[in-house]
C-alpha cells in the first residue's frame, strides 16, 4: 500500500471514529465541522452568490448532518460525499422556497475547460456569448454535473460520490450533458 493510500485510509478511519463518537456526544463533531466548513461554504457560495445566505445554509448543512448521524451508513464513500449531498439538498430547498433562480458562476478558466470538451468548431468568444443561454436550458441536476466537473475541477470519482453515483455513471451522464450542450450550441 502506498503512503498516500495509507494516509487516506488512516484519515477515513479517524473520521469514522469521530462520527461514531458524535452520535452520543455532539461536541465530538467539531473536527468534522472544522475540516469541511470552508469547503461546504464555498460549494454553496458558488450556487447562491450571497455570503450571508451561504453562511446560514452552511450552518443548516452541519446541523442536519449532526442530527441525522444515526441515519448515516458507511458504504465505502467518504463522509464528505454525504455532506455535499446534504448541501445540494439545502441549496435546492432554498431555491424552491425563495422562488429564486439558480446561479452559475462562470470563470474564464472554467469556460476554457468546457470549451475544450464541447466544440472547437467555433471560437471561445462565441462560446462566451452563447453559454449563459445554453446553461439556462439545462435542468438543475445537469448543472451540478457541469459545476462539479468543470467549474470546480473535481475528478469523476468525486462527482459520482457527491451525487450518489458510480464513477462510470458520473462520467456517462456528464458526457451526455455535454452532447446535449453541443446540440444546443450548434442549433
Amino acid at each position: 500500500m502506498e503512503r498516500t493510500e495509507y494516509t487516506a485510509l488512516s484519515e477515513e478511519t479517524e473520521e469514522i471514529e469521530i462520527l461514531i463518537k458524535s452520535k452520543s456526544n455532539p461536541q465530538a463533531f467539531k473536527p468534522i465541522y472544522q475540516k469541511y466548513y470552508k469547503k461546504i461554504f464555498l460549494f454553496i457560495l458558488h450556487r447562491i452568490g450571497d455570503k450571508i445566505t451561504t453562511a446560514d445554509l452552511t450552518q443548516q448543512v452541519f446541523l442536519k448532518a449532526l442530527s441525522s448521524l444515526g441515519k448515516f451508513e458507511f458504504r465505502g464513500l467518504p463522509f464528505s460525499a454525504w455532506l455535499y449531498r446534504v448541501a445540494i439538498n439545502e441549496c435546492n430547498d432554498f431555491f424552491r422556497k425563495a422562488k429564486r433562480s439558480r446561479m452559475v458562476t462562470l470563470e474564464d478558466a472554467n469556460v476554457e475547460l468546457l470549451y475544450e470538451e464541447l466544440t472547437q468548431e467555433v471560437t471561445l468568444e462565441q462560446l462566451h456569448q452563447k453559454l449563459p443561454s445554453i446553461l439556462e436550458k439545462l435542468a438543475p441536476d445537469e448543472l451540478y454535473f457541469l459545476e462539479l466537473r468543470f467549474f470546480e475541477s473535481r475528478p469523476f470519482k468525486e462527482v459520482g460520490e457527491i451525487l450518489g453515483l458510480t464513477e462510470v455513471n458520473a462520467k456517462v451522464k456528464t458526457y451526455r450533458i455535454l452532447d446535449k450542450m453541443k446540440r444546443l450550441f450548434l442549433s
